[in-house]
């Protein structure tokens, strides 16, 4: 993204999508369809100076953007047309845009001016109103519990003040979500929250300085990661070791999906989420098998196997899971690694920081600079991806507080006999997927909150694009029938998740892990009665057309 000068009364300003983007192909279509140009080009003139000129460059701004940092998520569920304005997609997608808008025009200038125009002041005064705007209607009601003992941590802080570690945050215990980053003062969109020296992030290179690395080097196909998880195990047991209080601050157990007992797993019947942790467990316990017990037997020195046991090793993965980032290093090279402090900021699907990945070559620095404000005392949240909640639930521990937008159940269609090709009249999706209605704003007939290329695509398998002439009585008809598929399809699956009263008394005396197993559960029954309402308040839409043709013919 830049900014030219074409002439004195006009500027240019570029917010070009990316090659490289995997979703390339589709956001140029669409940018495309909206009449934009794909190169990004924005013309602004000087004089724009008026409310309404200023609000309708920032708008054209706003929707390039959304398209620009739109996940397939977002496109399959905002299936954006030329008809259209490009609207809201997620909350993520919504601070993106916003902060890479405020990104391009804080870089503008002109050629031959030492100062920012008037126009992008303007430009970029109106985009912070509406990042101050958009956080500002963000509710985010924590608890601190000061009652907590936090001596490990201060002495975190203190240590890594000690190593060059700058930090505008403090660590408390806030209820339900165990230990979280909470500004130390007012901070303003841009302002660095974090900055934290290359010099103590644990990455692949302490490794490299040991006895052990010599021996794992030689194990076929062991990857840096894996040698990392063999190191900490070892590593949090070293009284001498540099980072000592770094993993004195650690938790004895972290509590993620990955140690979910057998009532756990078994509340999950039904759910996506059971499938996804024991194929986890199975390919952890594979995984150790396979490598540590002939390490501890060959090299006991180097492997005591009193530390190198399946618990440690479990402890590890978690710890790695829960914890790691992937951080580009200014040679270009992309590290797993950890990063002491940060891990106490907690996940959010609103996050204050979203690019944190790179270090800075001119501070040799891993920085985390806010994309929206965070009043002191408030939790400042990062994200850690665009991830499902059952994902979260395995390899962090958690259910996030809001709705979820990627939340998604998939759906298993046979595609063979659909016609996919350029002039298809369906966009080109592989899979298909559905989420909780409550979501859309578009619940009218031919919608019914549910994602348009999933409509589109079962509308082309009964050939309703392909027919030369259809009436209004006979589409109305095929309307019917989708949507009856889709509710016999949902009704199946909230019967496989049983019924919820026997689990409320359950949950009244339960472990952590049945507890978060079952509100997962709950989640699933309310996104899937979401689809069951939307499927039977559509049925009535179309049944009250239908109707009316029969009384018309």
């Amino acid at each position: 993204m830049d900014t030219n000068q074409q002439q004195h009364d006009e500027y240019e300003l570029v917010m070009e999508l990316s090659e490289k983007d995997t979703l390339f192909e589709k956001k140029k279509k669409l940018l495309e369809a909206k009449g934009f140009d794909p190169n990004g080009k924005v013309m602004i003139k000087s004089n724009c100076c008026s409310v309404e000129m200023l609000n309708s460059v920032l708008e054209e701004l706003i929707q390039r953007a959304r398209i620009i940092h739109s996940d397939e998520v977002d496109l399959y569920f905002g299936w954006i047309d030329a008809a259209h304005p490009v609207g809201f997609c997620s909350q993520r997608n919504e601070l993106e845009s916003l902060y890479s808008i405020l990104s391009v025009v804080n870089k503008s200038k002109s050629n031959d001016q030492p100062y920012q125009p008037k126009v992008f002041q303007d430009l970029r005064n109106a985009t912070l109103d509406l990042i101050h705007k958009f956080g500002d209607n963000i509710k985010e009601d924590i608890k601190l519990l000061a009652s907590q003992n936090l001596d490990k941590e201060k002495h975190l802080l203190q240590w890594g003040e000690s190593n060059g570690i700058k930090s505008r945050l403090n660590i408390a215990n806030v209820e339900g979500a165990g230990r979280g980053a909470i500004a130390s003062e007012d901070l303003e969109v841009g302002d660095i929250a974090l900055e934290i020296p290359v010099s103590v992030i644990i990455s692949e290179d302490v490794v490299h300085k040991t006895s052990m690395f010599s021996i794992l080097e030689k194990v076929g196909g062991i990857s840096s990661e894996t040698m990392l998880l063999l190191w900490s195990m070892k590593e949090k047991h070293d009284i001498n070791s540099r980072f000592r209080t770094y993993f004195d601050s650690l938790p004895e157990t972290f509590n993620t999906g990955l140690s979910f007992g057998i009532e756990a797993i078994m509340a999950l019947e039904g759910t996506l989420l059971l499938e996804e942790i024991v194929q986890a467990k199975e390919h952890l316990r594979s995984q150790y098998d396979d490598l540590i017990p002939s390490l501890c037997k060959n090299y006991p020195d180097i492997f005591p196997p009193e530390m190198y046991t399946w618990d440690e090793f479990l402890w590890a993965c978690e710890l790695w899971y829960s914890n790691s980032m992937k951080i580009m290093y200014s040679d270009g090279k992309l590290k797993t690694c950890l990063v002491p402090i940060a891990g106490f900021l907690n996940h959010s699907i609103s996050p204050h920081i979203m690019h944190y990945g790179r270090v800075d070559s001119t501070t040799n620095s891993l920085k985390f600079p806010l994309v929206r404000q965070c009043k002191a005392g408030k939790q400042c949240y990062l994200t850690y991806g665009n991830l499902s909640s059952s994902h979260l639930i395995s390899f962090y521990g958690f259910l996030p507080n809001g709705d979820n937008p990627y939340d998604v159940i998939p759906l298993d269609f046979d595609l063979s006999e659909v016609d996919n090709t350029e002039d298809s009249h369906i966009s080109n999706w592989s899979t298909h997927m559905v989420r909780a209605t409550w979501l859309s704003n578009n619940h009218g007939i031919f919608h019914y909150g549910l994602p348009a290329p999933l409509l589109e695509h079962l509308r082309e398998a009964r050939g309703l694009f392909s027919q030369s002439s259809i009436t209004a009585q006979e589409k109305l008809e095929i309307e019917l029938e989708i949507l009856e598929d889709l509710q016999s399809t949902f009704d199946a699956m909230m019967q496989n998740l049983g019924e919820s009263e026997t689990e409320s008394l359950v949950r009244e005396n339960c472990d952590w892990d049945v507890k978060l197993a079952l509100d997962y559960k709950d989640l699933q029954r309310r996104i899937i009665s979401s689809i069951l309402n939307s499927c039977y308040a559509g049925r009535q839409l179309v049944e009250r057309d239908l109707q009316k043709c029969t009384n018309s013919s």
